[in-house]
């Protein structure tokens, strides 16, 4: 049984790399929410904005675990 290390490294390091950044794009998502409902209680404006941003992020989250399981289920190919 032979292993290609430098392919499981690859693979390491892209799985590694994208679960940050979804971390990262789905703690966006939250600050913008947060952002949404703190102008909400002090009724200024820019609420909308930071729904739109968390919304975007939210969307970009779900894409990228909708693209994950369509890799994963061979009867999507």
């Amino acid at each position: 049984m032979h292993l290609d290390w430098t392919a499981l490294g690859q693979v390491t390091a892209v799985s590694i790399g994208v679960t940050v950044a979804v971390v990262v794009v789905f703690a966006l998502g939250v600050l913008g929410l947060a952002q949404a409902e703190a102008a909400r209680e002090r009724e200024g404006g820019g609420h909308t904005l930071a729904i739109a941003q968390a919304g975007l992020c939210f969307l970009a989250c779900a894409a990228v675990v909708a693209y994950g399981i369509c890799l994963i289920v061979p009867q999507f190919h």
